[in-house]
């Protein structure tokens, strides 16, 4: 999952709207949005290689999400997969601020990543990023976000862009096809505004669409998520590839 944008606190009855793109190597083998059988409470996409999940809801009005962050120099191929964080808060019981707190001890052997977890009173940011000033795991303000595969709210173009587009979407009352159009954005950022962060520019330019397109790598599905005051929560999957 390499895009997030998403209101905390923002729409009277409806605590969390998320819009997001998951970004993957097309030939990793993953499963649509669906109940999992295994877990009757949970509503996910699941990778069938690590068999965690970027994205997901539960039942009674849990959230969490993750994406990676993109540090090439200090990633390790034995590291477990980081979709488990996502899976492990959706199928277990523990409050987001428990669930959170019990990361820590654990949390170096995972690759970079961002961890979004919440229900409809807490949502909370976390990230394990080496960068002590990107280290969090602190309760979020109401507003309106955006996460990509730097720290929360690194004003990288994507980001930027989706986030005003997607704020204006929630003051009109868009309908749901607004925001799907929002994420199949294609567009690429100048070269002057790409942030370094240790890719090629070529490859980095290529990953500053919003929806990502290349030979072997890209935006494989997009998600839209409504958690209500009610404690019920819908999530609605587009699948691309």
């Amino acid at each position: 999952m390499c895009l997030i944008v998403f209101a905390w606190q923002v729409i009277p009855g409806t605590p969390l709207v998320a819009a997001a793109n998951r970004d993957e190597f097309y030939e990793r083998p993953a499963l649509p949005a669906d109940w999992w059988e295994d877990h009757p409470t949970v509503y996910a996409g699941r990778d069938v290689q690590g068999g965690g999940t970027w994205l997901g809801i539960t039942r009674d009005g849990r959230f969490a999400g993750l994406t990676n962050i993109r540090a090439p120099a200090d990633k390790r191929s034995d590291a477990p997969s980081r979709g488990a964080l996502v899976a492990d808060y959706l199928c277990g019981h523990m409050s987001p601020r428990e669930y959170v707190d019990g990361l820590a001890a654990g949390a170096a052997a995972f690759n970079g990543f961002n961890l979004l977890v919440g229900d409809v009173d807490t949502l909370i940011w976390y990230s394990n990023a080496r960068d002590p000033d990107h280290r969090s795991g602190k309760p979020l303000a109401p507003g309106i976000y955006g996460l990509s595969n730097g720290a929360l709210d690194t004003p990288w173009p994507k980001v930027v862009k989706t986030k005003a587009q997607f704020a204006s979407l929630l003051c009109q009352g868009a309908p749901p096809d607004a925001y799907f159009e929002m994420l199949s954005d294609t567009t690429r950022a100048p070269d002057c505004r790409l942030p370094q962060t240790g890719v090629d520019l070529e490859r980095e330019s290529m990953l500053s669409a919003v929806c990502i397109e290349s030979p072997h790598y890209g935006t494989r599905a997009s998600t839209l998520v409504q958690l209500h005051a009610s404690r019920t929560a819908q999530l609605t999957e587009r699948a691309l590839r």
